[in-house]
Parts: structure tokens; sequence; C-alpha cells
């Protein structure tokens, strides 16, 4: 059965929520700059998803490995 396309969209999120916060917080730690942490975490958080569900949707075509 093949995920919906919502159901990527979730995964991709929630996945990338976690990942952007430990990458704020790693460049705040670095760096002690809110600004900049926060700025990144949001780029880092548009780009990711996006390959995510690229990626994600890509793998629903591909048969290998199901029943």
């Amino acid at each position: 059965m093949d995920d919906k396309h919502r159901r990527s969209i979730a995964k991709a999120v929630s996945w990338r929520i976690i990942g952007t916060f430990i990458t704020a917080f790693l460049i705040f730690a670095f760096t002690r700059k809110w600004g900049l942490s926060l700025g990144i975490g949001v780029l880092d958080f548009t780009i990711k998803v996006l390959t995510y569900y690229i990626h994600e949707r890509a793998w629903v075509a591909v048969r290998w490995g199901r029943n």
C-alpha cells in the first residue's frame, strides 16, 4: 500500500522539527547568536523538508522490498 502525499509531508515535517532544533542549538552553542541560529534553522528546515519529501515520494515508486 502506498503512502499518501499528506503522510509523506507529515513524516518530513515531524522529522525535520527534531533535526532543525538540534541544528539551531548547535549553531547557538558555537556562536551565541540567536538570529544566526534561527535563520540557519529556518533555511535548514525548508531545504531538508523539500528534499526529504522528494526522496520519500521517489521511494514510493520503488517496488524493491515490498510484498
